[in-house]
């Protein structure tokens, strides 16, 4: 039987965020430098065996009931319908972080591999400032990757869009009426102190309650229970769906948060915002057993943070950007 692993503030951990690859197809301001990045040697990334070995103690030994595929961006990974296989074997709830760019090509082969769930980041719905944000021009890619999803039966897809003002802040409504007609729920989301240029500013994070004022004065809200989700969620009182807003920064979650995160090249995160991390790589490639593989995790679980004090005079920017670290 798992025995639950519970970390020193008394939150059960039990959501596992793999991130399969730092490489990615855009180049998004959010997430990391426009130039320069330096990509992981291949030789340094987890193999899919090495992925399901984490993955198995977790599940197995700790009763993790939820895993997230991240990157980078984890559709430039090679033959990705197999990892998927090999993680639907062990009975979760799988899921997966794209910018969606090309799951018009894959969406059925990961569906049929035993995807359950995506998430799909759009920061706009105007080409020329999709293309600024991301550095390529793929509106129309990522537009048809959502429909692709929805067409193989994902279930839910949801749509991620970090709000900044002065470059999106003003699509709110735009993005919120996109997720209405097609049964898709759009997740507002406050942007984090990770982007890959330093460039993050406390007076461009649009507060969840400014996102969901606006929302809710076109649309009447009701809030729904929230649980350990990061998402604060809200039904449409037309009954047209759902919409989701993370408030990382004004109205942090930290104290139901129940995850983890695996880097490319095997460092186990304690936190989205941790400042060190655990060498699972080293475990796995130095003859280490599933019981090394545990004390491992189990040690740095036991150093989980209470929360990340992002605005407080003890905050410090981890040293990795988004990219790196996996959402």
């Amino acid at each position: 039987m798992p025995v639950p692993l519970i970390d020193p503030h008394g939150r059960t951990v039990r959501d596992l965020r793999i991130s399969i690859t730092d490489r990615c197809n855009f180049r998004c301001t959010y997430c990391m430098p426009h130039e320069g990045m330096q990509w992981l040697p291949r030789s340094d990334i987890l193999s899919y065996e090495e992925i399901e070995r984490v993955a198995r103690v977790c599940v197995e030994r700790y009763g993790f009931g939820s895993i997230r595929l991240t990157g980078g961006e984890p559709t430039v990974r090679a033959h990705l319908p197999v990892l998927v296989g090999r993680l639907a074997a062990l009975g979760v709830d799988l899921s997966m972080t794209t910018n969606g760019a090309t799951l018009a090509a894959s969406a059925g082969d990961l569906r049929r591999a035993g995807l359950g769930r995506v998430n799909i980041s759009l920061d706009s719905l105007r080409s020329d400032r999709f293309a600024k944000i991301t550095g390529r021009d793929a509106l129309d890619k990522v537009l048809a990757g959502i429909d692709a999803a929805l067409a193989a039966g994902f279930a839910p897809v949801k749509i991620n869009c970090v709000v900044v003002r002065g470059v999106n802040h003003d699509e709110v409504l735009d993005l919120a009426e996109l997720g209405r007609n097609k049964g898709i729920e759009i997740r507002f989301i406050e942007w984090m102190p990770l982007d890959g240029d330093g460039q993050w500013s406390q007076s461009q994070v649009v507060p969840a309650g400014e996102i969901l004022a606006e929302v809710g004065r076109r649309w009447p809200l009701v809030a729904v229970a929230r649980g350990a989700a990061p998402a604060e969620r809200f039904a449409y009182a037309d009954g047209r769906g759902h919409v989701g807003i993370i408030g990382s920064v004004t109205e942090p979650f930290c104290g139901s948060c129940d995850r983890v995160r695996l880097t490319a090249e095997g460092q186990l995160r304690n936190c989205l915002f941790a400042v060190r991390e655990a060498d699972l790589r080293q475990v796995l490639r130095g003859g280490g057993s599933d019981d090394d593989l545990a004390m491992a995790i189990e040690a740095e679980v036991g150093r989980k943070w209470a929360g990340h004090n992002i605005g407080n005079v003890h905050f410090i920017r981890p040293a990795r950007s988004m990219s790196q670290i996996g959402g």
